[in-house]
């Protein structure tokens, strides 16, 4: 058998709240430093230099780019489940079928089971997730478990399916 690729997803983040935390962030960052460096007036009761205010708008601004550049990937091939979750992941990490028990689609609460978004380790073992409350759970044999989020449960659902990989 061929190895086919079944299904593929590419997930960012796109929370409009968490771009609006970002934007916030920096626009506060960026209208400091101006007032500051610029117009010669401290914002506030602020007391930071010069140097260190630059410093915090330059993290705030990386950390916009870091998010921007966050992306979780996920493809279902005949030999396994190959997941990526970018930038902590260069290439992707490889679940062959013949270490996983069960395989299936499942309903969760980010915050609740996993404390959150990202890669985490929580109450029900570790997750990948980007964004919503969908997932592929994998139980391996050796009683490991991993939550990959998706936001495509139906196409998943029909990949795994077709290659005989779906728990009933």
């Amino acid at each position: 058998m061929s190895n086919e690729v079944v299904f593929w997803e590419k997930q960012k983040f796109n929370q409009w709240w968490l771009w609006l935390i970002l934007i916030g962030l920096n626009g506060l960052f960026v209208f400091t430093a101006f007032e500051q460096v610029v117009v010669g007036e401290k914002f506030g009761n602020l007391s930071s230099t010069d140097v260190v205010l630059l410093a915090g708008t330059g993290f705030i601004f990386l950390l916009n780019i870091l998010f921007f550049n966050f992306r979780l990937e996920t493809k279902i091939q005949t030999d396994g489940i190959y997941v990526r979750f970018f930038p902590f992941h260069s290439s992707f990490k490889h679940y062959s079928w013949d270490k996983i028990d069960r395989s299936y689609i499942r309903q969760y609460s980010p915050l609740r089971e996993y404390g959150g978004w990202g890669i985490r380790i929580g109450t029900e073992g570790k997750a990948f997730n980007i964004s919503g409350n969908q997932g592929l759970q994998l139980e391996f044999n050796d009683h490991g478990r991993l939550l990959i989020g998706t936001n495509k449960p139906e196409e998943l659902n029909t990949a795994l399916n077709k290659i005989g990989h779906l728990a009933s």
